[in-house]
């Protein structure tokens, strides 16, 4: 018997539109009713989660920022945290900026980027179709490295950089995996999300990677929240598509992705649906 399921949102429960669906719902309302907790484990920053746990009926807890933090919504506090340091983020920045590579950071509460572009302009696009208190928050900044240098106590769960040349995307790579005490997520494949303009579908692709304090995954942060919960591994399912779901999906008891997920994810799950 499960009574924990971890599930992802991009590319997982979200669509390509960025939607929950009606089907979506019913069935995870069904699980809860089962007395099942259905718990969201997502590299989104924590308003941007809340709107969707509360859409889905997920009213406990939930995962930010790959594992960064855990989110207690009742008693609305974080009770498990693992933050990038500003010292690290600036040496993060410097690299960015030195290649002229797009990138952005995420803050408990906001995205910061220096334009709308790649997955910033998705969450921008999804944020159109949302009531204002419901939106993820992003903050554009010409000068992010002076506005991180001058934050007091930032707190930054994940550094996303992202290009559309594969050339450009691998050579800046090589070099992040010579800074020190930090997880570069090893993505090898293009995201693929779907935004409308007007009455067309838009596709946006890039290749991305995401920057995260050391020893900071999806499945670290499941553990300590299954202890607290009185859970054991075996009674833990993980849905999930990317790289950054590998772990809980390689280490729950049932890992399940979708046919068209990162193939290093496909390879390892224990069931593929549609």
């Amino acid at each position: 018997m499960y009574k924990f399921v971890a599930i992802d949102l991009d590319g997982t429960m979200l669509n390509s539109y960025g939607i929950v669906t009606e089907n979506t719902k019913e069935v995870i309302k069904k699980v809860i009713e089962k007395g099942i907790d259905v718990i969201i484990a997502s590299g989104r920053p924590i308003d941007s989660i809340k709107t969707i746990a509360k859409e889905i009926g997920s009213n406990k807890y939930f995962i930010a920022g790959n594992g960064a933090l855990v989110y207690d919504i009742q008693n609305e506090e974080i009770i498990y945290e693992k933050y990038i340091s500003k010292e690290k983020a600036l040496e993060i920045i410097k690299i960015c900026e030195e290649n002229s590579i797009s990138y952005n950071l995420y803050t408990e509460t906001t995205i910061i980027a220096k334009a709308l572009k790649y997955n910033v302009l998705y969450y921008h696009k999804e944020n159109l179709k949302k009531e204002e208190n419901k939106r993820t928050k992003i903050t554009i900044i010409d000068d992010i490295y002076n506005y991180v240098k001058n934050l007091e106590e930032p707190r930054f769960l994940k550094i996303t950089i992202c290009d559309s040349n594969k050339f450009v995307f691998q050579s800046i790579i090589k070099k992040l995996r010579k800074v020190n005490n930090i997880e570069v997520l090893d993505v090898s494949h293009m995201s693929r999300k779907v935004i409308k303009q007007g009455t067309e579908d838009i596709p946006i692709e890039y290749y991305y990677t995401e920057i995260s304090q050391k020893d900071v995954d999806k499945w670290n942060a499941i553990t300590f929240l299954a202890q607290k919960m009185n859970v054991k591994e075996e009674e833990i399912m993980a849905i999930g598509d990317n790289i950054n779901d590998k772990n809980m999906i390689k280490n729950a008891k049932l890992g399940i992705t979708m046919e068209g997920s990162s193939p290093d994810i496909i390879e390892i799950a224990d069931i593929v649906t549609r």
